[in-house]
């Protein structure tokens, strides 16, 4: 028996009763066109490369321990478990509806084309940024290895040698997700075994080396709520928990998603209503082990004495903690490697999800070039010229590292501080991005639960789906509004972070700039055209979270 769709060229197709897959993906109107070789591993890989415990950590320790001591580490698990409760409701919807650019289809299925439209137009650029801040990061990590192994000289800090750096890295990146789905998975099966060496391994070196402090140290704060005292040198009034540690539980935030591309790579991935919601939690909750014990053993590896512990706390960070404890250059070079391929394999993973999504969005004629975006290479089964888009974009956005005004630029009630890199200033959009379109779809789950929807994927959160849906809104909530909130041009969290009211006004730019295209364009007419929603209420049989 066979189950019939119509996909976006209008033909009927038929779909073997034996493809659970493709008949799933028909249940929606589409025909299976991307290559579904993907393992539960190889999905796992993606999701856990994307959010790469390596790279936040040895991008952001210094954010975390500078502004609020060792005790930072206590505010991880606050975000993961919020986190968590984002990742159940996104593996219920991932399990129910597993199609390529998850987001945008989920909100489009959960609460109409216009709405779906809007979470993946934010979404998607939160991509397509992330990936230039991925790429841009790596330069002074591949300048050392560079100059250890070979001795050339990079200045890591010159704009010309990070651009070079970065572009080369993107088309290095593009081939590999040009090759094929199959490669990008290998690459980030190779990515997870070095995540795994570059946080326990490096856990268990610096432990063998021997801790400089007992475990209680992980307690204490070494001044950072004081100003006179703090390495980073801004001041929070005596205050830790509503001053130091709303700073320092960014350093946390920025790392924990990524969990999400599991379902961007749905279509590709084989019994992808079961796989996918693994693959979601396992990367955020394997992530969070890892990290935490990488923390813990990098704090405790600080230096003993004061001038050690700010030097680390500063402007030394992670390469600083290492190099003081192992003098093996060998096992440096090492290390530097698994570094640099950290950051290989994450931006890899990230534009590999960006594809997906523009992919996805283009199929259902929601941007312009859809007809060209959504074309797949016969011969790797892979959407190229989204791919390719998911270079270009970055690529474009990796020039803003040579804007950085010599003094403050005042426009209205919003200041732009003097020697703020353009580029830094557009990154801060990667993470608020990924809160706003995360919120969008949790509130979504939530009024589309209370209209009558009922999942029937693998995956279902049974009886516990409301408090589950509810404390994920007031999560995403309350870090999104201590993202956002500006305090003040010369307040930590704007010297540190979000710099006052910038990252707001990126917000607020991108939002107008879809604004107009959505007013002017209607996309959600051409969605509705090409696919229309499925806004059924799906008889199931009531489960239990961890159905999966």
């Amino acid at each position: 028996m066979a189950n019939s769709a119509v996909p976006s060229d209008g033909s009927v197709m038929a779909v073997s009763g034996g493809d659970a897959d493709a008949a799933a993906l028909a249940r929606f109107g589409y025909r299976q066109e991307l290559n579904r070789v993907l393992s539960l591993f190889e999905n796992f890989s993606v999701a856990f490369c994307y959010l790469s415990p390596m790279v936040g950590i040895y991008s952001l320790f210094v954010l975390g321990v500078g502004s609020a001591g060792p005790r930072y580490i206590w505010l991880m698990p606050v975000v993961v478990a919020g986190q968590l409760f984002v990742a159940l409701v996104m593996a219920e919807l991932g399990s129910h509806y597993p199609i390529a650019g998850a987001l945008f289809q989920w909100g489009k299925n959960l609460l109409g084309s216009g709405y779906g439209w809007w979470v993946g137009w934010i979404y998607g650029w939160a991509l397509l940024i992330t990936v230039a801040s991925v790429d841009t990061g790596i330069p002074s990590y591949i300048g050392g290895l560079l100059h250890n192994l070979f001795g050339v000289n990079w200045d890591v800090a010159a704009p010309n040698d990070i651009l070079v750096i970065t572009l080369v890295l993107i088309i290095i990146q593009t081939l590999f997700n040009l090759y094929g789905v199959n490669l990008l998975g290998r690459v980030s099966q190779i990515g997870v075994y070095v995540e795994i060496l570059g946080t326990f391994g490096i856990a268990i070196l610096l432990a063998i080396r021997g801790f400089h402090h007992g475990l209680g140290f992980l307690f204490t704060t070494q001044g950072a709520e004081h100003a006179a005292t703090n390495p980073l040198g801004v001041n929070f009034n005596g205050n830790w928990l509503l001053g130091a540690a709303l700073v320092a539980i960014l350093a946390h935030v920025y790392i924990f998603y990524g969990f999400e591309s599991a379902g961007d790579i749905a279509e590709e991935t084989k019994d992808a209503s079961r796989m996918v919601p693994r693959g979601m939690i396992r990367s955020l909750l394997v992530g969070g082990l890892a990290s935490f014990i990488l923390v813990g053993a990098l704090i405790l590896a600080m230096p003993a004495s004061h001038a050690g512990y700010t030097t680390a706390a500063s402007t030394g960070g992670v390469p600083f903690i290492i190099s003081s404890n192992v003098s093996s250059s060998a096992v440096q070079d090492i290390i530097l490697f698994l570094i640099c391929f950290a950051f290989f394999s994450c931006g890899t993973a990230v534009q590999g999800a960006g594809a997906r999504l523009a992919f996805s969005y283009a199929r259902d004629h929601a941007v312009p070039g859809h007809q060209l975006l959504r074309k797949i290479s016969r011969r790797t089964e892979t959407p190229i010229y989204a791919i390719l888009l998911g270079a270009v974009i970055p690529a474009i956005f990796a020039l803003l590292v040579h804007v950085s005004p010599t003094h403050n630029i005042r426009f209205l009630f919003v200041t732009y501080p003097a020697h703020l890199n353009a580029l830094y200033a557009l990154v801060s959009f990667g993470v608020s991005g990924i809160y706003v379109s995360f919120l969008m779809i949790t509130v979504a789950a939530l009024i589309a639960r209370i209209r009558g929807w009922q999942p029937s994927g693998s995956f279902r959160l049974g009886r516990w789906a409301y408090p589950v849906n509810i404390i994920a809104i007031l999560y995403g909530a309350a870090m999104l509004v201590n993202i956002l909130v500006p305090t003040g041009l010369n307040s930590a969290k704007s010297v540190l972070f979000n710099y006052d009211w910038i990252t707001l006004v990126v917000v607020v730019i991108i939002v107008v700039i879809g604004g107009i295209y959505f007013l002017l364009w209607r996309p959600q007419r051409n969605i509705t055209r090409a696919h229309p929603p499925v806004l059924e209420v799906a008889a199931a049989t009531p489960g239990t979270a961890g159905g999966s």
